[in-house]
């Protein structure tokens, strides 16, 4: 399939008691199967071109690909981290371990020798209902190493020297950006303001953290220098913006818009599109057309090396 996304089929509306539940919810819908009916068409996207490619359309649950140089995307399902070869087209579960509840939230470093996974520690003591800590493991699978100490932290970015990690965590009721080591030790807090901080993804030099906030009431897309300090609003519309990742050559940023004021859900089974703005410029265009997706689509960076194409995932649900 080529040039074409899947037609929306049913839109799932919930109803949230709060900021907790929204992220808590959004985060089990990456370890649970959201629907036995969900096919999920993993593709790519020509940012030059336009054109869309379906690498796999697969009758089962995929989310947030990475693609690692050596022409394969990383993905989560159930649980489970997988490979996706784009040559042969070829599914295979890669080895994590212990670690077997991973959510939406994993990245490949930059030298491509680790691979960092958000996982449900149900181990954990916290009473909170959903402990997502983040892991470190090799690239090529093996048993994770656990880096944060506090619940619930989900994983979005890499410093350049893939020395340390960018998440959001909860903390104190209030979801913020926080950066930790590889090796563990004090998480370093980069927000303070009311409302939930996401997303937070590395440019490319290591200068800005690109990420989405609601602290204006409406979620936008935003960046800040790597220390926290300078925080500057690069969208206003009245789209709910996610997810905004930077290109390997810092040209652009790719960030997933959605249709409606979601207020600060991002919620599977939502008109979204893609949409990409020029670093330089702050020109935006659109560069799909509305499709059924939202959580699961481009939670994590999904450039080529070559910064010319994106990795995505879109649904259709019976």
């Amino acid at each position: 399939m080529k040039n074409s996304l899947p037609v929306r089929i049913t839109l799932a509306r919930f109803s949230w008691l709060g900021m907790f539940a929204f992220c808590i919810l959004c985060s089990l819908c990456s370890v649970a199967q959201v629907k036995k009916d969900t096919t999920s068409y993993i593709q790519t996207l020509d940012i030059i071109t336009g054109k869309i490619d379906t690498i796999l359309a697969i009758n089962t649950h995929f989310e947030a690909p990475n693609w690692h140089p050596n022409n394969y995307l990383i993905l989560n399902s159930k649980g489970k981290i997988y490979t996706l070869n784009l040559a042969s087209k070829k599914v295979a579960e890669l080895n994590t371990g212990s670690v077997t509840q991973c959510n939406n939230d994993h990245g490949i470093s930059p030298d491509h020798n680790w691979l960092v996974v958000s996982h449900n520690d149900k181990s954990d003591p916290s009473t909170k209902s959903y402990k997502s800590a983040l892991y470190i493991l090799p690239i090529a699978g093996g048993e994770p190493r656990k880096i944060t100490s506090e619940v619930p932290s989900f994983w979005h970015g890499w410093t350049p020297d893939s020395k340390t990690v960018a998440y959001c965590a909860e903390r104190n009721g209030n979801f913020d950006i926080y950066t930790i080591g590889i090796d563990g030790g004090i998480e370093k807090r980069l927000t303070s303001t009311e409302g939930l901080d996401d997303g937070p993804d590395y440019s490319p030099d290591g200068k800005y953290i690109y990420f989405n906030s609601y602290r204006t009431g409406h979620m936008q897309i935003w960046r800040m220098l790597a220390d926290g300090s300078k925080p500057e609003q690069l969208t206003f519309d009245e789209q709910s913006n996610w997810f905004a990742h930077p290109s390997p050559d810092n040209n652009w940023i790719v960030y997933i818009a959605y249709m409606s004021d979601e207020k600060q859900a991002h919620l599977f089974g939502k008109n979204v599109k893609l949409r990409l703005m020029n670093t330089k410029t702050k020109a935006i265009k659109d560069i799909t057309p509305v499709f059924y997706g939202g959580q699961g689509t481009i939670n994590v960076p999904s450039w080529s090396p070559d910064s010319r194409k994106i990795a995505f995932v879109s649904y259709l649900v019976k």
